[in-house]
């Protein structure tokens, strides 16, 4: 075995998926995997979705020592840190890779890492197992004690010329059976391109930058045609940033894929200023069943400051679009922004019973390091607890409210929008009152 590649993502370690038990595949490892074994390595991956530290560090201690790659997002690090340290006990060669690694170089470095990988990892794992140390892309410690970058990696150009993603690697029924068990139906994930090219400043682009390539529509087709055939999952998740992005784009693969008469059920993400009645047509011809849309905020004001490039109207008039085309809609929501007041918060509420999407999640924002949000607030940031035992979400930011008082936020979209859908009903009535109440006598904290 040349390299073994694993995420470091433990089911049964986060009480949260438990409760929604709606797993996917680690497409970026198994993109890695089919690019690496064209070129002729011996790769294997431990898919950790459904295994356990324990089964990953007998695998490490087992095996003859070679490459190990390791993705690491903002939420695994802790676990990540303990599969570095056995790795390294073992006398393994450690390269991490995924959005993370990069932003805390020296961190992951000298708790062990070999190299951190920066940017698309395809080509410069393919050259590291050749032998080359430090090609593009590639930061490890110097001679100094401190990070060395080789600099940047130019992208792949062309999409259409990589493998599909290694499904085949690991035990993908898993996946279905865990769907079916708990939600009757199966669904799998593909995505048709890579990066954002918007300017969210909360948002990381820190393995593609601000950039955007799209597979071509017959090749995407191409794909779930084998997926539908080899699999057959109830349904789909086309899992890009934005997949309406490109209107031409979503013309023709909707072309194509009814000419091979192609139809599943899907939901993807997309913006609402990239969605208007053609776009909606096209959804729901195709067999969308559900978007997301990423609202943030009802205030217009907070918009500006997160550079969303999205006006309240439009998100608005997204989901309508969607609900006269019986699309489901989905909302996410970010309490806690830079300068949020009350009013931005009842701005919100009132967005959200205009819309009355058939979900919504919120969550508290959270700066990650690397993006324009963190640079702004990183001189209020507190972390509660040590850095190797946390993540980017684990901390406080001075002067701003406390989770509690974004809980009774929620308590209050939560009542309005259950008053809004009733109608008349003096119990739910109640529960508005009351959550209004709560919210409006809690202490502001203030700087």
């Amino acid at each position: 075995m040349d390299l073994l590649l694993t995420h470091g993502y433990f089911l049964a370690e986060d009480e949260k998926e438990q409760q929604i038990m709606k797993p996917y595949p680690p497409l970026g490892l198994l993109y890695l995997s089919s690019h690496l074994r064209a070129k002729g390595f011996a790769v294997e991956i431990y898919d950790s979705t459904f295994g356990s530290l324990a089964e990953l560090e007998a695998i490490l201690e087992n095996e003859p020592p070679a490459t190990l790659g390791l993705y690491v997002n903002l939420m695994t690090r802790p676990a990540a840190l303990r599969i570095i340290t056995a790795a390294r006990r073992n006398h393994w060669k450690v390269v991490l890779g995924g959005p993370e690694p990069s932003n805390y170089v020296r961190e992951y470095l000298e708790s062990g890492a070999d190299f951190v990988v920066e940017g698309e990892g395809e080509v410069t794992l393919e050259h590291m197992l050749i032998g080359a140390d430090s090609p593009p892309g590639v930061h490890r410690m110097g001679d100094d004690g401190n990070p060395v970058f080789s600099g940047p990696r130019s992208q792949i150009p062309d999409l259409d010329a990589q493998p599909w993603p290694d499904r085949e690697q690991i035990d993908l029924a898993k996946y279905l059976e865990t769907w079916r068990s708990h939600h009757g139906s199966g669904s799998l994930n593909v995505i048709t391109a890579r990066g954002c090219p918007y300017h969210c400043n909360w948002c990381s682009h820190s393995t593609y930058g601000k950039t955007h390539r799209r597979r071509s529509p017959a090749g995407v087709a191409d794909e779930v045609e084998w997926m539908l055939g080899r699999y057959d999952p109830e349904m789909l998740w086309f899992a890009d940033d934005v997949f309406t992005i490109h209107p031409g784009w979503i013309l023709k693969y909707a072309a194509e894929v009814k000419r091979r008469g192609i139809k599943r059920p899907f939901e993807c993400i997309t913006r609402a200023d990239r969605l208007n009645e053609r776009m909606a047509d096209a959804l729901a011809q195709l067999g969308c069943f559900r978007v997301w849309i990423g609202s943030e905020s009802g205030s217009q004001r907070i918009l500006d400051s997160m550079q969303r490039g999205v006006k309240v109207e439009q998100v608005q008039r997204a989901v309508a679009l969607c609900k006269e085309r019986g699309i489901e809609t989905g909302m996410f929501l970010m309490w806690g922004y830079e300068g949020e007041e009350l009013s931005d918060i009842e701005a919100t509420v009132a967005h959200v019973k205009t819309c009355l999407p058939d979900v919504f999640f919120t969550t508290v924002s959270y700066p990650i390091k690397g993006t324009p949000y963190f640079d702004r607030v990183s001189n209020k940031v507190e972390a509660s607890s040590p850095w190797r035992e946390s993540s980017d979400r684990d901390f406080s930011i001075r002067g701003r409210n406390s989770r509690e008082y974004y809980a009774l936020a929620d308590q209050l979209l939560k009542s309005e929008v259950a008053l809004k859908r009733s109608g008349p009903n003096p119990d739910q009535a109640a529960a508005v009152a009351e959550a209004r109440n709560a919210l409006g006598a809690f202490p502001i904290n203030r700087d």
